[in-house]
């Protein structure tokens, strides 16, 4: 039966033999390996009970098993739910409780710790899932067969929920369908002329839309292959570099090769494209990669909920500080958000975009999927930008206060409340700060109410098991009052402004 994003990948894969993924350990998956693996995964899916709809929620260290984990659920007519590892107990929870998956797919490490909120959730099977095809999930595996009748899913059925991050309430599950993925994919091919003969190193992480999505389709259906590492290795990288021809990063990757010695332009010399998302990449570390290396890296604008909108042109002049032009497809507009007018040329307004690629709504939220996706398809993306003469699209800040640190979304106000908790604290404001390494690093300012002592050590270690790491301030500052407007509001725009210099 018809798997609409799997039926796609299996009509434009190359020979069984070619080799998709060579992991860092040596292990390789070929293109006919991918196929039989998918689908023993899919038939231990359907063992656990897993019917077409249901969600398999994922949290696990990335590995090439978690990717034919990914196609299995595509195959299976399941919805993927990856998620973030460093996600505490108490976030898991949260995600468990709201998208009531059938299948929790954990590392073996973290069964016991999680096995409880997985019960109190409802969740029917937890099942382990290692680096090295270990754990229980990969036991049953084992004993399937290598062939699959996949079910029948078509372009409007959801393949995947990815949860994201808002300046209030809690995280939100966007639903992505099959053409969601489909259609940004095959866009990207034509767009960055990724062919059969592309070799991208791949060191993002997998539970995010950029490495699993963004890199994972891509080369999938140009045909590709991978040259998988655990994380971000600068050695490790610039080793690779002879053999491959691309690579997928985040700001940090870049700031982080440029510290390395062995960044040169022979170096670079086989490789034909380095892209940059996730965060904002500083125009110093344009400039100075380019004077590096020789190459442009290529930044492009994207969101959980959208996978790609724009990128700067492959052919063409790709201007530090912006990120390109909308992608065929994809109307980019620039309104003000109170009454929705379409704003000239130049100014700066609310960043919408409608497209194939825009996600089918809030897994379980009407109302906030209504305020933010208009009646004729235009998502509200909650940036701020303009369109300059050339039609470049520039992102000037965000109309809510979200802080993304290394490609990761991070919400004040979670962040806010377990400070505010702490003894000696009478408030706190999170801000993100420009950061070369990281894009913004999240930064607390801390009102201390004097009579009971607290210190920038003493908060990161309180927090420290409570949040995420990715969600912990990169400093701890401390003030008498913080500002506010009349209306007693505090003035978050200011705090940035009098830190903007902090990490530089």
């Amino acid at each position: 039966m018809p798997s609409y994003l799997y039926d796609l990948i299996r009509s434009r894969a190359p020979s069984p033999e070619k080799v998709f993924l060579e992991n860092h350990d040596g292990r390789a998956i070929t293109y006919g390996g991918l196929h039989d693996g998918s689908a023993r995964i899919a038939n231990a899916l359907v063992s656990l009970g897993v019917k077409p709809g249901d969600r398999v929620a994922v949290q696990v260290e990335k590995s090439p098993e978690m990717l034919l984990l990914y196609l299995a659920c595509v195959r299976a007519g399941a919805i993927f739910l990856p998620l973030n590892t460093a996600y505490t107990a108490a976030e898991i929870a949260y995600f468990l409780g709201d998208a009531k998956p059938r299948v929790f797919v954990c590392g073996p490490t973290k069964k016991d710790a999680l096995q409880t909120v997985a019960d109190e959730a409802g969740v029917d099977h937890v099942e382990t899932l290692g680096v090295n095809d270990d754990g229980s999930l990969a036991d049953i595996t084992r004993s399937q067969d290598s062939n699959f009748a996949d079910a029948d899913r078509s372009e409007d059925d959801l393949a995947a929920i990815l949860y994201t991050s808002g300046t209030t309430g809690r995280s939100k599950g966007a639903m992505l369908s099959h053409d969601n993925l489909a259609s940004n994919a095959l866009t990207l091919v034509d767009y960055w002329r990724f062919t059969a003969d592309d070799v991208l190193i791949h060191a993002l992480p997998i539970y995010h839309t950029h490495g699993l999505f963004v890199a994972t389709n891509t080369l999938l259906l140009a045909g590709g292959s991978m040259l998988f590492l655990p994380r971000l290795d600068t050695d490790a990288i610039l080793g690779l570099m002879p053999r491959a021809t691309s690579m997928m990063g985040v700001p940090t990757f870049y700031t982080r090769l440029l510290q390395h010695e062995g960044l040169t332009k022979e170096a670079t010399s086989h490789m034909r494209l380095f892209v940059s998302g996730s965060a904002p990449l500083l125009a110093e570390t344009h400039i100075e990669w380019r004077a590096r290396t020789g190459h442009a890296i290529l930044e492009r604008y994207g969101m959980t909920e959208t996978n790609m909108n724009t990128s700067n042109p492959y052919d063409g002049e790709r201007i530090a500080g912006t990120v390109g032009f909308p992608l065929p497809g994809v109307d980019v507009r620039i309104t003000e958000p109170e009454d929705e007018k379409v704003l000239a040329q130049g100014e700066i307004g609310m960043i919408e975009v409608r497209g194939p690629n825009v996600f089918k709504g809030y897994w379980q939220m009407p109302e906030k999927t209504r305020e933010e996706l208009r009646d004729n398809g235009f998502f509200i993306t909650g940036d701020l930008g303009k369109i300059d003469e050339h039609g470049y699209v520039h992102i000037v800040g965000r109309n809510k206060d979200l802080v993304i640190t290394g490609g990761f979304n991070v919400y004040p106000v979670e962040v806010e409340a377990e400070i505010d908790a702490l003894p000696g604290v009478v408030e706190s404001a999170v801000i993100g700060v420009a950061n070369a390494d990281f894009g913004e690093g999240v930064t607390a300012i801390v009102v201390p109410d004097n009579r009971t002592p607290v210190d920038e050590a003493g908060v990161l270690q309180a927090l420290d098991g409570r949040l995420a790491k990715f969600k912990l301030p990169k400093r701890v500052l401390f003030v008498d009052e913080l500002p506010r407007n009349t209306m007693g509001k505090v003035q978050k725009a200011a705090l940035r402004d009098t830190y903007a210099e902090l990490y530089k």
